[in-house]
């Protein structure tokens, strides 16, 4: 490829609209241009990464004996309203309507349409087992689409779902991803981890991401520094305290808070650990009836310690929470409590409400707590004594660095991470709402064990770019960089001599199957080097009349301080060494 046939369109500074490092850094480059929020055109260079991300997991895939096909953008809402999801998947699935006014989506996953066609055509146990993939553009209509392509509208997911005839059959094939996701995730050349995670919507009972390590990431990662054991904070288990309930040494006081509303407040004015006091969160479950209205609402007191967060994937989790849950309205949190928040607590209550106890405080003593009056908290709150031992205790927190491992190896470490794939075992869970069935060896009808599998590819080149890059540019791994080598000629308009070596050498790394473009431009040569640093090219060739005099060419990895001179007859064998062919 020649730098004047192609398409390169660098720019000086990035959009304002930009914000992260990879949505900067892609638009400077010339990868992707903005179409509308959340949208974005796969630019020519762009589109090289991509395409390239896209052929390694095709290879893995096909290579543990995945079977491609090709699902449609547009899917009928019949199918989506079988499972429950048209209704479910809220307002990030765009719906539409045809010229005859018959609904359909656009697919933000294909899960309802791929048990579709296995119910039809996957009639006996002798077909199985099965697994398809996609790779498509797929559309999330996200309330505040940003960071470019970390998340957009649309996107470019591989999608692979498989079928098995029973639950150990499905273990083999979901271990057999995860190996092929590894292997992939090796090819990239990207530090990342494997995490136990939460279903999340897809649903399942067993499930991990794969995320790309990167300070500026999203997710916070969980593991232990000396064992393997690794999840996302929404899977993370926070164990229960192993100390026992220290006795109760202070008196039940209420004390004047004026102003102080949140637990750090309270702790500093009276001059305690945050550690002592206890946060109250008021949730609401509802039951509906037929008509869909609200017919009675459960009020839930949620204590945790004040220096810890809720999880609201565990919380959702807990038995009377499956349905889902609000945060309780003003109005239902002064009917039980007598106040408006910032001063509640499990004490003096105007209404009975079921109080859950996170486990860390049901061995609190004496804490601290609202005293369901406006600037007032009460201190030396004890179980047992002040109000009865905690029915309920959960696990509703967020861990913390220094909670101890779930594993029993060590404590907990957290990083940040970019989720660039995700691994479910769904069972039954699709075919059971599809009533999709292949017969056994008895010849009786079983529903299909199914598993899914998602890799971002558009979102896996702007997390490569978060964890590679330096105040030049891009540093891309040569696995999906959108060339491996650049060749630059200083003159190549204006030297025989410069333009025949740089051709011959274009001709032999071609023949060695080496990705390189010659740039070709009539540019001065800071402008082209600047441009080729953004772009982030692992290896860049300079051709010169000074150098060729001496029989040499100039070589610069694009993480290296400084060129260096190689012989010119070693170049090519130089290059396939550093790109291990």
């Amino acid at each position: 490829m020649r730098a004047s046939q192609f398409y390169i369109a660098t720019l000086k500074e990035a959009p304002s609209d930009a914000e992260v490092v990879s949505h900067k850094l892609m638009m400077r480059a010339g990868m992707i241009k903005r179409l509308s929020a959340g949208v974005y055109t796969y630019m020519p260079m762009g589109l090289r990464v991509i395409n390239k991300v896209a052929a390694i997991v095709r290879e893995e895939m096909n290579r543990a004996g995945a079977v491609e096909l090709s699902m449609p953008v547009v899917q009928p809402a019949d199918l989506w309203q079988e499972t429950g999801r048209f209704e479910k998947m809220g307002p990030e699935m765009l719906r539409i309507k045809d010229r005859h006014d018959r609904d359909f989506v656009l697919q933000p996953t294909s899960e309802e349409v791929v048990t579709d066609i296995a119910r039809q055509d996957l009639k006996s146990y002798k077909q199985l087992p099965k697994n398809l993939y996609q790779i498509q553009t797929k559309f999330r209509d996200e309330r505040r689409p940003r960071f470019g392509l970390m998340r957009g509208r649309e996107f470019v997911m591989k999608d692979a779902y498989s079928f098995d005839r029973d639950p150990a059959a499905a273990q083999v094939s979901y271990q057999t991803m995860a190996t092929a996701y590894r292997a992939a995730f090796d090819r990239f050349g990207l530090r990342y981890r494997a995490v136990a995670a939460d279903s999340g919507a897809i649903g399942g009972d067993l499930s991990e991401e794969f995320q790309v390590i990167a300070a500026t990431g999203e997710d916070a990662i969980i593991y232990c520094p000396t064992s393997d054991y690794a999840a996302n904070i929404e899977k993370a288990e926070a164990l229960a305290p192993q100390n026992t309930r220290p006795v109760a040494s202070q008196s039940l006081t209420k004390v004047p808070t004026p102003g102080k509303s949140t637990c750090p407040d309270v702790a500093a004015l009276l001059s305690v650990p945050l550690a002592t006091t206890v946060k109250s969160l008021v949730l609401a479950t509802d039951e509906v009836d037929e008509s869909g209205a609200i017919s009675k609402s459960q009020i839930w007191l949620l204590l945790l310690r004040g220096d810890h967060d809720m999880n609201e994937v565990k919380v959702g989790k807990l038995q009377g929470f499956e349905a889902g849950f609000r945060f309780a309205t003003e109005a239902e949190v002064v009917e039980h409590f007598g106040t408006k928040p910032g001063y509640l607590g499990p004490l003096s209550l105007k209404k009975p409400v079921q109080i859950v106890a996170d486990r860390e405080v049901a061995v609190m003593a004496d804490w601290i707590c609202g005293a369901n009056e406006a600037d007032f908290h009460i201190t030396g709150v004890n179980w047992g004594r002040d109000l009865p031992e905690p029915e309920l205790v959960a696990d509703l927190r967020n861990v913390v660095e220094g909670d101890l491992s779930p594993d029993g190896k060590g404590v907990l470490a957290i990083e940040r991470g970019i989720e660039i794939g995700h691994i479910f075992y769904l069972g039954t869970k699709y075919s059971k709402a599809m009533n999709a069935t292949f017969l056994d060896e008895g010849g009786k009808p079983q529903f299909f064990e199914m598993g899914c599998y998602g890799i971002g590819i558009t979102r896996l080149p702007a997390a490569a770019i978060e964890q590679n890059h330096d105040d030049k540019g891009i540093i891309w791994p040569a696995a999906i960089a959108p060339f491996e080598v650049v060749i630059v000629p200083m003159g190549y308009t204006k030297s025989d001599a410069v333009k025949a070596a740089t051709d011959a050498l274009y001709a032999d790394l071609q023949a060695a199957g080496v990705d390189v473009i010659v740039d070709d431009r009539d540019e001065r040569p800071g402008s082209m080097f600047a441009d080729w640093e953004l772009i982030g090219v692992p290896h860049r060739l300079v051709v010169g009349d000074r150098g060729l005099k001496e029989g040499k060419v100039e070589y610069k990895a694009r993480t290296d301080a400084e060129a260096t001179l190689l012989d010119a007859g070693t170049i090519v064998s130089h290059i396939r060494g550093l790109l291990g062919r």
